[in-house]
């Protein structure tokens, strides 16, 4: 069962590292990060493949978050 766990995890960690460099970059600065934490929270959604990638990388952090969990309460 644990190795099991160990490959989700880094299937997982590599998806999401993969994800995350996949999406393309809102602006620039910081003045442009502030802007764009903005818009998307305040419901701006992504269109196309910029929120296939962010849907995609939320399930890998998730994914990932699981597996580092269940990792660590079967090694104790």
């Amino acid at each position: 069962m644990t190795i099991f766990i160990i490959v989700v995890l880094i299937i997982s960690s590599i998806g999401l590292i993969a994800t995350v460099l996949l999406q393309s970059g809102k602006s620039a600065g910081l003045s442009g990060s502030i802007a764009g934490a903005g818009e998307q929270f305040f419901g701006k959604s992504a269109k196309g493949m910029d929120g296939f990638f962010s849907k995609l990388s939320v399930a890998f952090a998730v994914l990932f978050l699981l597996s580092s969990l269940g990792l660590t309460v079967f090694l104790k």
